[in-house]
């Protein structure tokens, strides 16, 4: 089972737009996974699905961005989180400064805006803490990011709907 499909039955008991609004903010699906299951399973229309996703996605970054820093400060007290978070900074840092110092916070939205396993909102939390990005810079870069990827996964999952309507006959 799909962890989108788990997630609608875990949400069965809310109303549908709370239910697209917390999928967009969790890490596992974010809008990538609630703007298709708004469409495709609560019939929702895409200015509604992308609205609820991508103010969904959105909830969590003011408090990532605020918070990793202290939380992995106090986390690094020991030694098997220091032993990660100095393994995590020098190979992310390692694989992507280059990248990052050349395209700076364009590389951010980009890698906000690709919607792929393992980009989105969240990670880009994380990576403008690993990089050293300012908030007030950080901030709209993933946001814009966040909102290409939602422009792009309600394009794609308006083209796949309607392909398979075509294709049923619905």
């Amino acid at each position: 089972m799909s962890i989108e499909i788990s997630l609608v039955e875990m949400l069965g008991s809310v109303p549908h737009w709370l239910a697209v609004l917390i999928m967009g903010a969790i890490p596992v699906s974010e809008l990538r996974g609630a703007i298709p299951v708004a469409m495709g399973i609560y019939g929702m229309g895409p200015f509604e699905a992308f609205f609820f996703s991508v103010l969904g996605n959105l909830l969590p970054v003011i408090p990532l961005l605020l918070f990793l820093e202290p939380v992995s400060n106090y986390l690094r007290r020991y030694s098997i989180f220091d032993t990660f978070f100095t393994w995590l900074f020098s190979k992310t840092r390692r694989k992507n400064t280059k990248n990052f110092e050349k395209y700076g916070l364009f590389a951010l939205t980009i890698f906000v805006a690709i919607p792929l396993p393992v980009t989105g909102a969240w990670s880009g939390c994380a990576a403008a803490f690993v990089f050293g990005v300012k908030f007030r810079h950080a901030l709209p870069a993933i946001a814009a990011g966040v909102m290409i990827a939602g422009i792009i996964v309600t394009g794609v999952t308006v083209t796949g709907l309607g392909l398979a309507d075509l294709i049923l006959g619905a």
